[in-house]
């Protein structure tokens, strides 16, 4: 729970700077990865490749590396990552912790699996982190708790980079199966080909 007194940053503070920055730099990577993917990519560069690139690299770091570090933090460095939040420490954060674990195990897979892991590891993310940024907007009004952790960029992309994902899956082209016949169903229309040329070849009394 929130600290009474909110939280007043340290001059050089080296946890409030990685907080401030961590989002930050996993979303630039993204990015870079997926444009460097998407230039490398065979040619034509359709959309279905922008788009599967794009949502790669974003599963990849803004979920999957930064799950983990938010893992790590909360489970082994609980106080330093509670202060940088505005918070005091709390047991709940181990729970907090493994959450994040298991949400970038799962957005790894999704980075390089089809539409469906894809599509059901975004809206486990989209409730857990627009639930933590509602969150962090409530402490911002009631507690006025401006701390990095709290205020900064890490609650923007608690509400973009589950957005972005999601408009993404949404414009993924979908691909439907084309039938193919089996070499059964080939050989009777060829029968009913020489059947029909046949008939139509007989003389008409």
């Amino acid at each position: 729970m929130p600290d009474a007194e909110g939280w007043t940053p340290a001059p050089g503070e080296a946890a409030a700077n990685i907080v401030w920055y961590v989002p930050i730099l996993a979303c630039g990577a993204a990015l870079l990865f997926a444009i460097i993917a998407i230039w490398w990519a065979p040619r034509p560069i359709t959309r279905a490749v922008v788009i599967d690139k794009l949502l790669r690299y974003l599963f990849f770091f803004p979920l999957g590396v930064q799950g983990l570090w938010a893992f790590f933090c909360h489970v082994f460095l609980p106080e330093e990552s509670a202060a940088a939040i505005g918070w005091a420490p709390s047991p709940f954060q181990y729970e907090v912790g493994v959450a994040n674990l298991g949400l970038a195990l799962a957005s790894f897979y999704a980075a390089f699996s089809g539409l469906q892991a894809r599509a059901a590891t975004a809206v486990a993310a989209a409730c857990f982190l627009v639930g933590a940024g509602l969150g962090h907007i409530q402490d911002i009004v009631e507690e006025g708790n401006f701390a990095p952790g709290n205020a900064g960029p890490i609650m923007l992309t608690d509400f973009l980079t589950p957005i972005v994902i999601l408009v993404l899956l949404l414009a993924t082209p979908r691909h439907r199966p084309q039938l193919r016949s089996t070499p059964r169903l080939e050989q009777e229309l060829e029968s009913a080909r020489k059947k029909m040329r046949t008939d139509l070849r007989k003389p008409r009394k």
